[in-house]
């Protein structure tokens, strides 16, 4: 166990998909802000033509450019990721990505929720919320609980379905909710959100606490909630800190912050990777 501070980030996007920045910009920042390890991960290819993922003909490209980094920057451990999305048959198991491209780690995550017999699909992230709203009303009828129950169990296959590391961001249904639709301490929601934490127990997945709705002023809490974090302290599950940066100057918002709400929940330890395994630390 390390047992020194230690700076990391491995939820960073660049130009390869919706990120603003090249690969050299984020290096240089990290390098400057004095981290130890930086993970990218672009998000995964969608078989649907999209303007904020990576195409599968560029993965070769974006790994080598990683690695020809890596001589320059020797005090800094850079490691190849994606995002992968999942969309029930849709998108590509996440090991097809791993094996094909020898990545160093995934984070698996749901932006884009599909209907049961439906090939549309509801997209709950971005920054318009009327994109929410619409596709609410479109797919589900303005039916939220069944909207946000099927977001759940899209969450549910993806974990017990697919091979990753982290997951991602796993309450973001919550960011174009703000509570006009339904709140976080109904009992509905409450049986999902924990079923939710009890599969990624028996998986052993890491999970993030993301700053990114914070600073971007989308939403008023880390993702995970409050509630989450004290299951997931219950529960010894393993957590790393994610800025979900799309540009280098986001790389440290919020990190802080995010250290102090895992101290108040009793959090004591990060994951990093070491020879290839992850092992924690101490904050």
């Amino acid at each position: 166990m390390k047992t020194s501070r230690m700076k990391e980030n491995f939820h960073t996007h660049c130009t390869y998909c919706d990120g603003k920045e090249p690969i050299e910009n984020f290096i240089k920042k990290a390098d400057e802000l004095g981290y130890d390890q930086l993970g990218f991960s672009s998000h995964s290819p969608v078989p649907f033509k999209n303007d904020f993922s990576i195409l599968e003909e560029n993965i070769p490209n974006y790994v080598r450019e990683i690695e020809n980094f890596k001589p320059d920057f020797p005090h800094l451990q850079l490691f190849k990721g994606l995002e992968c999305d999942f969309i029930p048959g849709m998108t590509k198991p996440f090991k097809y990505f791993q094996d094909t491209y020898g990545l160093d780690f995934l984070i698996g995550g749901i932006h884009l929720v599909r209907p049961e017999n439906d090939d549309r699909i509801w997209f709950i992230d971005g920054p318009k919320r009327e994109i929410y709203d619409h596709g609410l009303e479109q797919l589900f009828g303005g039916n939220i609980r069944k909207a946000v129950t099927r977001f759940w169990e899209q969450s549910f296959e993806m974990i017990e379905t697919q091979s990753f590391d982290i997951i991602a961001h796993f309450d973001k249904i919550k960011m174009h909710n703000q509570n006009r639709y339904f709140t976080e301490d109904e009992d509905w929601y409450v049986k999902l959100a924990d079923h939710c934490i009890e599969l990624i127990r028996q998986k052993k997945l890491i999970v993030e606490i993301n700053t990114r709705g914070i600073y971007k002023g989308r939403c008023p809490d880390f993702y995970p909630s409050d509630h989450l974090l004290q299951q997931i302290s219950k529960y010894n599950i393993p957590m790393v800190i994610s800025t979900d940066a799309h540009q280098s100057e986001e790389l440290a918002l919020c990190h802080d912050d995010a250290i102090a709400k895992l101290k108040d929940f009793g959090i004591k330890y990060i994951m990093y990777i070491k020879d290839k395994q992850w092992e924690e630390f101490a904050i």
